[in-house]
């Protein structure tokens, strides 16, 4: 995979994790207030300025109602 592959990848779960949020009705200031990430830390996940680790993505998935696999783009 090179970097513009991996680049993408990387927009397609932000776009998903956006997605997923508002679908669950929530705001990034109530997902906030679940104590996971703060606003600030969602914002730039959502913005694609910083990379989500696994065990929060698991954990918004679940407050999102999705199945992590959910979020992982198919592969081509």
């Amino acid at each position: 995979m090179d970097f513009s592959e991996y680049r993408q990848f990387h927009f397609k779960i932000t776009e998903k994790l956006v997605k997923a949020r508002e679908e669950a009705g929530l705001t990034q200031n109530a997902v906030a207030q679940t104590g996971i990430l703060s606003q600030s830390e969602i914002s730039k996940i959502e913005n694609g300025q910083r990379y989500i680790d696994f065990i929060t993505l698991i954990l918004l998935a679940k407050l999102y109602g999705k199945d992590v696999n959910y979020f992982v783009p198919p592969e081509n």
